[in-house]
């Protein structure tokens, strides 16, 4: 989830926005405008039902993304890398880059997602109290109670409860939900050992899966049930979530032990060594006939007096006109050495593939000092795991 919408960023923290996250946008907006809001307020104005759907949607998103939040700057506090949070059609998605090195603060970092939306419910409820005014709801007359709330206390009593539902949810003990990163906190404390905390979790969360994807196929099938209701919409959508989550489940426990089978292993055991590079002054077509033809790489660093002053490739290449490649340098497309990601020779590769994934690349150069050492691929990562890894790991490729 590298693409979608920029947002901006909060406390050191990139906000993204996946384009997934328009579709359940739209839904709550037309779920709420066109049938909720009217049913409830007949008398509104259709202007104001809208209105309001749209700043319930609105700030249900920006719920989620507090959500998500707490969990980052919590998990900062405990040595857990967040650079980039993402709203997308299931919520929202802290991006860490390494594990927690103690259980304790994967337990504390787990609960503040669900504690911060269950204290958000509670706020609103609190709130929405305080908008009915003196009279409050006749709860021997609630239809026409609600009917006379206005919007602001009507979107705080929505925001409530969803907030409440989305603690209550998150909770639930399935890997990768929160509740079951408690679990495997819980279990890692006890066992001492965080592979097998994390395989038990993710079958908790694989089991919680299958429960929504039968479930699911009961409301596709004409089953009806209490708060899930009936029908082949919702039971669609709960299968999928299923899915989602499964999927979720395994590749969790899947990246753990890739991280594993790339922990203590240099990135100068796996480089390319001594990459073939070229000067900034090479023209585009120079280079597209000669070491593009030969040399087996994707990708050139570009170097100057023995020191890299950039990389190039056919992205940067393709930028400029065929006709053009005879008379243009490669310094002029290049992307400068600033902007470059990059890996020493001495870092770990469990670092590097955290560098690759966060660069949405497929190589890095290996740099030291300024110089270029080689070139480290996904390619080469992928093959270590599939040597050295546990055998585990093969097990689950195969059987998913």
């Amino acid at each position: 989830m590298n693409g979608g919408i920029r947002l901006g960023s909060v406390a050191g923290i990139e906000v993204r926005m996946d384009w997934s996250l328009l579709v359940i946008f739209l839904l709550i907006l037309v779920s709420l405008g066109a049938g909720t809001f009217p049913a409830l307020h007949p008398q509104w104005a259709l202007a104001t039902s809208w209105a309001t759907a749209l700043v319930a949607a609105v700030l249900f998103f920006a719920s989620v993304f507090l959500h998500e939040l707490s969990h980052a700057l919590v998990g900062r506090v405990y040595g857990i890398t967040v650079r980039r949070i993402t709203l997308f059609i299931f919520g929202g998605l802290a991006h860490m880059e390494n594990e927690p090195r103690h259980w304790r603060g994967e337990l504390l970092m787990a609960l503040a997602g669900p504690v911060t939306s269950l204290a958000l419910g509670v706020g609103f409820l609190l709130l929405g109290g305080l908008a009915l005014g003196p009279e409050g709801l006749d709860p021997e007359r609630p239809r026409e109670s609600l009917a006379r709330m206005s919007p602001v206390a009507t979107l705080l009593f929505w925001l409530g409860p969803v907030n409440l539902i989305l603690g209550v949810f998150n909770l639930v003990p399935g890997f990768p939900l929160d509740g079951g990163r408690v679990l495997r906190a819980v279990m890692w404390g006890i066992t001492g050992n965080l592979r097998r905390a994390t395989r038990w979790a993710s079958r908790a969360g694989q089991g919680f899966a299958w429960l929504l994807i039968l479930t699911g196929a009961a409301l596709i099938l004409g089953a009806r049930l209490p708060v899930l209701g009936a029908g082949p919409v919702n039971g669609l959508w709960l299968a999928f979530i299923g899915w989602f989550l499964h999927n979720a489940a395994l590749a969790s426990y899947r990246q753990l032990l890739v991280r594993e089978a790339l922990h203590d292993v240099p990135v100068r055991r796996l480089m390319e060594a001594d990459p073939v590079a070229v000067p900034p002054d090479m023209t585009l077509g120079a280079l597209a006939d000669g070491p593009f033809e030969g040399a087996g790489q994707r990708v050139f660093p570009v170097v100057d007096n023995g020191r890299m002053v950039g990389l190039v490739g056919w992205p940067e290449v393709r930028t400029r006109d065929r006709e053009a490649w005879e008379r243009v340098r490669v310094a002029e497309v290049m992307v400068p050495e600033e902007r470059v990601a990059r890996v020493a020779p001495g870092q770990e590769a469990e670092e590097a593939l955290a560098v690759l994934t966060r660069a949405g690349v497929n190589q890095l150069p290996v740099v030291e000092d300024g110089r270029v050492l080689g070139l480290l691929r996904r390619r080469d990562l992928l093959h270590w795991v599939a040597l050295h890894g546990d055998p585990e790991l093969a097990d689950l490729e195969r059987g998913g």
